[in-house]
């Protein structure tokens, strides 16, 4: 389905009925990312899924796709759906956003779950190779996009999963350059969102790969444990949702079950 964001057309799914569960993908992924969970989780909730303004089937609107650009898409979405309240769950630059709305809107966020993730800013060295690519993009989009891919899982991932890996790239080069160099921007200059974890009073997740490339696992913990939040602790790489779907499903229904005043 579409809706209309300031004249952009922005694509999203919903699934369902009952309290709603909001799914945000990762970067230089879409709302495909979710099709095997889904259909786990729709039977007792409302699931939405989207994909963000550069991403899937959904215009690239600004040169710079803020957090707070996304999050601000998906708050207008709920609006039009009319959707109050809602559990998060975000992967990767998914919970950038959700940690941007979670600053922007805690009450309307009744659960909140960061899928290899964190709120912390980039790194500096994380900036800097942000910005090679920025350079790098619209020369090589395709060496790029092969590159980041295959440098979110594990050596041993990359064996069992080759036809995931190779579905993931080809709808990645679909994205156009700007879309790709709007979202960069926008993950490279985030502002460092552990403070508003740490002030979340709902229910707070995290779900980490002890074996992230991207993300150290040791600062995931930490974060963690300083900010009150529980924490799931996976054998994986960066992409969780393919490297353990199992795992991940009973994580996902452990959190849908959890009473909201706990």
């Amino acid at each position: 389905m579409i809706f209309h964001y300031n004249n952009s057309s922005i694509y999203y799914t919903a699934q369902g009925s009952g309290p709603t569960i909001v799914l945000l993908h990762g970067f230089l992924e879409s709302s495909t990312m979710w099709e095997q969970i889904v259909p786990t989780l729709v039977s007792k909730r409302k699931i939405i899924t989207i994909d963000f303004p550069g991403h899937g089937a959904s215009d690239a609107i600004a040169e710079e796709h803020t957090m707070e650009l996304f999050a601000e898409v998906v708050f207008t979405l709920l609006d039009h759906l009319q959707i109050s309240t809602v559990t998060l769950i975000g992967h990767s630059m998914g919970g950038y956003v959700a940690m941007a709305m979670a600053e922007a809107h805690p009450e309307r966020i009744e659960k909140l779950v960061l899928l290899n993730s964190t709120p912390a800013a980039d790194s500096e060295e994380r900036k800097l190779n942000r910005a090679r690519a920025l350079k790098l993009v619209p020369k090589a989009k395709e060496a790029f996009v092969s590159m980041a891919i295959t440098n979110l899982f594990t050596e041993v991932s990359r064996q069992k999963l080759q036809p995931e890996i190779e579905s993931l790239k080809t709808e990645a080069l679909q994205m156009t350059a700007q879309g790709i160099t709007a979202a960069i921007a926008g993950m490279k200059n985030r502002k460092d969102r552990t403070e508003v974890l740490k002030s979340f009073t709902s229910p707070k997740f995290m779900i980490c790969g002890t074996e992230d490339p991207i993300l150290t696992f040791q600062e995931c913990k930490s974060i963690a444990n300083t900010s009150d939040c529980r924490l799931f602790e996976l054998e994986s790489g960066h992409m969780s949702h393919l490297e353990k779907f199992q795992e991940i499903v009973k994580i996902l229904h452990f959190v849908e079950n959890i009473c909201i005043s706990s």
